[in-house]
């Protein structure tokens, strides 16, 4: 038993442990330290490493235990309708930003994570079967002896009782008892001594206006299938919100990983520019001052690819945090540097659909106003409830019942009285009792209506206006999802129109820079220009140069950003829900 329990254990450690590994995949894309990264990889080591993913794949587990809860007739006990957005990049104004800790939380849900339905409960639908077995010894004085025979009555019982009892959809319930007791008794004047004494009965419970009908009782049932679509959707909302928080990262340390290399093009340059001028300051050709400035232009240029590639490695880190489960300060995970593999690439002729294309897709495929409207429908159900429970209750029950005894005949007969002599049928064993059941000797029938009027029913009455109101409420919730919809792609379009204008004025800026820098060092050469007005140039394509790479990464993040508007993120980077799980 030990070894079963230990190995149980062992095995429950090690699904632990496997929960916080991270999947293979990573491995196989790191050679010589460096984990090689396209932004189809990055997305798929997101999709199977990433914990908020992780998290949400435990919600339908959570809605399928909700709906087993509701199908045995308890209420339901709700999901959890968050989802996690993505942490933010790191950026030259704001290097505290990684610090400040992950992305906001978005709550999808309008009426809270579980609105509980008023109204009657539905029956218990899982059957239950009870037992008791007892065996009791009792003395009871007498005040008159006249009535038993002796001034105390003395019981030996033994009691045996089974039921079984059912709830149905319908609102009704059957019980069903089966009763049995043995009794030896000092009675004097009882015919039989010891008997049997068994019954056998069935009563049936149906309300006819409170708490009446499938559709009603099923309520929560249909609110629980409604939970398990809700748990899908708010899953595919978590991939959705990871895939563009991957995007979002990657692309931005592709922009860095730019920056870096312009900004040592640019100490190269000003490296150039120094070795220049000490070479005419030793031929006398040049005041020793411009040795000075060129100097303080090298020290600057050091200054901003330290800058630039801590950024980086600051990127780098919170991209890494994102695609891993183990922590970036572990030794396997720290020592790794992050090398994407695709460039940033600017697609000039790119066919935008029109906003009323995209917000009609938007309406079809967004999973969060899909689940805003299953929501809704959960709450209709809610005000079911709640408006049955206005009606007065009327309930039909119906018993029937058969009762056995038999018994020997009373050995204790009071002095100068007749012998005891009872009725040949109820002489016998148990099994005279069961054979009395069976044939029905005893029957009992009963069937009647309890009416219940409530003279003031305020807290129903207030149960369904808070219903009503809540249904209107995510009515109006749902409406403002949807307008805000269309705002979000007319503002993702302006972004792509803005992007692709600043990138032709970059592009622009960058090639009237060249010329000019490339002028100012002619003149410079031939003695009719200063270091002062060269550095100034160059630090002016360098600017030109990152702010391009800026509007670059600008285009494809705006552009990924009109994809969730529009409800496409999946399908552009061919991602697959359902594979995901």
């Amino acid at each position: 038993m030990r070894r079963v329990l230990l190995a149980g254990l062992l095995i429950a450690l090690g699904m632990r442990a496997q929960m916080f590994e991270d999947s293979p995949r990573l491995s196989t894309l790191v050679r010589g330290g460096n984990a090689y990264l396209s932004l189809h990889d990055a997305i798929a080591v997101a999709l199977e490493n990433n914990l908020d993913v992780e998290l949400q794949r435990l919600g339908p587990r959570f809605a399928d235990a909700d709906l087993k809860r509701a199908q045995s007739g308890a209420l339901p006990r709700g999901i959890a309708l968050s989802v996690r957005e993505g942490p933010k990049s790191v950026s030259g104004a704001d290097v505290l930003a990684p610090l400040l800790g992950p992305g906001s939380e978005t709550n999808l849900s309008i009426a809270g994570q579980f609105q509980p339905s008023s109204g009657r409960l539905p029956p218990a639908l899982d059957p239950v079967l009870t037992a008791k077995i007892r065996r009791d010894h009792l003395t009871a004085p007498q005040l008159n002896s006249f009535l038993v025979g002796t001034t105390a009555l003395v019981t030996d019982a033994t009691t045996a009782n089974f039921g079984w009892q059912k709830g149905f959809l319908t609102g009704g319930d059957i019980a069903v008892g089966f009763e049995n007791s043995h009794q030896t008794l000092n009675h004097r004047r009882y015919d039989l001594t010891p008997f049997n004494a068994s019954s056998f009965g069935i009563t049936f419970t149906q309300p006819l206006l409170r708490g009446f009908g499938r559709a009603l009782n099923s309520r929560f049932i249909r609110v629980a299938n409604n939970s398990r679509a809700q748990s899908d959707l708010v899953f595919e909302q978590q991939v959705t919100s990871t895939v563009a928080a991957v995007v979002r990262l990657y692309w931005d340390l592709v922009s860095f990983n730019e920056d870096v290399k312009v900004r040592r093009q640019t100490l190269e340059r000003a490296e150039k520019l120094l070795s220049d001028n000490q070479a005419q300051v030793e031929t006398g050709t040049r005041a020793p001052i411009e040795v000075v400035r060129a100097r303080a232009e090298v020290a600057r240029g050091r200054r901003d690819l330290i800058a630039a590639e801590s950024l980086v490695r600051q990127q780098e880190t919170v991209l890494k945090d994102f695609l891993t489960r183990r922590t970036v300060t572990d030794p396997s995970v720290a020592a790794v540097r992050i090398i994407p593999t695709d460039p940033l690439r600017v697609d000039r002729n790119e066919h935008v659909p029109p906003a009323s294309e995209l917000a009609e897709n938007a309406l079809r495929q967004r999973p969060d106003l899909a689940q805003a409207r299953i929501q809704i429908e959960s709450t209709q159900l809610a005000l079911k409830g709640s408006r049955n429970a206005l009606l007065p209750s009327l309930d039909l029950v119906a018993t029937v019942r058969n009762n056995a005894l038999a018994g020997d005949i009373n050995p204790l007969t009071l002095s100068g009285a007749a012998p005891h002599s009872a009725d040949p049928i109820l002489l016998g064993g148990y099994g005279t009792a069961l054979s009395q059941l069976v044939r029905r000797n005893f029957p009992d029938y009963g069937v009647g209506v309890q009416l219940t009027i409530p003279l003031r029913n305020r807290a129903a009455e207030a149960d369904h206006t808070r219903d009503s109101l809540a249904l209107r409420q995510q009515e109006l919730r749902l409406q403002q999802l949807q307008k805000q919809l269309h705002v979000e792609i007319e503002n993702a379009l302006i972004a792509v129109e803005q992007a692709r204008a600043m990138i032709e004025a970059a592009e622009r800026e960058r090639e009237f820079q060249e010329q000019a820098l490339a002028a100012e060092e002619e003149k410079l050469t031939v003695g009719a220009s200063i270091t002062f007005l060269v550095v100034q140039y160059q630090r002016d394509l360098a600017q030109a140069r990152s702010a391009e790479v800026a509007a670059q990464a600008g285009y494809v993040k705006a552009r990924a950003a009109l994809d969730r508007a529009a409800g496409l993120l999946l399908q552009a980077h061919g991602v697959s829900v359902a594979a995901t799980r």
